[in-house]
């Protein structure tokens, strides 16, 4: 307990004028969208890139509603199931908290497909420019998670480990494995996906950026989730797997096979 830090005593709640409060992890959802679209004008300013910037407005539209309705659902079905079961109506009370990043991941998907065949734009292109964009907004969203004190990770004797004020916390150091997804999802894979994005779009490219996404993230949340306590109605699945762990294997498998595609096609088309 000697080399625990503290938890920093930061107000979850950002700004309250009478009985409306704007919490910091909405301000996190609002500035991690501003972001990623600032970076997708950038982006499709580059050479390569068919999407018009004209259509972002209707991009960010689809985005926004499937990251809400898929995060949603996805929790309500891979975490807590038979809570929703007993209660149905509780599954639309998004103000009380619960999200799903593969639920979510799930509903771009499903967006960006319509989006695509609606603007008559490749689905890989989309996909790419959204995972350019993507990570500052999992940089703020974990950073605002860490501020409300939720999803802690396991205890350790480590000289960082955290005291989380939550009585569910034990009082015991944890690892803060919200700060450690910060970093890795959100950090050190924007500053790869911007470094690979930094070269004009090749079409037989189509995918790799995609792809990198997919398995970085993945890859990142399979190993944090080494330290993350695991969700208590679900504990440890078959394997000693957690679900995140267990969501994270498609999307490492669906990044390196994208990631294989590209690499093909750019053989194929190499002189």
């Amino acid at each position: 307990m000697a080399l625990a830090l503290p938890f920093p005593t930061i107000d979850p709640v950002a700004i309250a004028v009478g009985p409306i409060a704007i919490r910091w992890y909405a301000l996190a959802y609002l500035a991690g969208i501003l972001i990623g679209l600032a970076i997708l004008r950038r982006l499709l300013a580059r050479p390569g890139w068919r999407m018009p910037r004209e259509s972002l407005d209707d991009l960010l539209f689809s985005v926004v509603l499937g990251v809400v309705l898929g995060g949603r659902l996805g929790y309500v079905l891979f975490y807590n199931p038979a809570h929703y079961l007993e209660r149905p109506l509780e599954a639309l009370a998004i103000w009380q908290g619960g999200m799903s990043f593969h639920g979510g991941l799930v509903g771009v998907v499903i967006a960006l497909l319509l989006f695509a065949r609606k603007h008559r734009l490749s689905p890989l292109e989309v996909g790419d420019a959204l995972a350019v964009a993507a990570p500052p907004g999992l940089f703020l969203g974990r950073i605002a998670n860490f501020v409300n004190g939720e999803l802690w990770g396991r205890p350790t004797d480590l000289p960082w480990g955290v005291v989380f004020p939550d009585p569910r916390a034990g009082g015991v150091p944890r690892h803060p494995s919200q700060l450690y997804e910060a970093a890795l999802e959100g950090l050190l894979l924007g500053l790869l996906m911007l470094w690979l994005a930094r070269r004009p779009r090749r079409p037989e490219e189509a995918g790799r950026l995609a792809g990198v996404f997919l398995s970085g993230y993945g890859l990142a949340r399979l190993l944090v989730e080494l330290v993350r306590e695991p969700d208590p109605q679900l504990g440890y699945l078959s394997g000693g797997l957690t679900m995140g762990q267990l969501l994270s294997l498609p999307m490492i498998a669906l990044g390196l096979l994208l990631l294989a595609r590209s690499c093909g096609a750019f053989a194929r088309t190499a002189p």
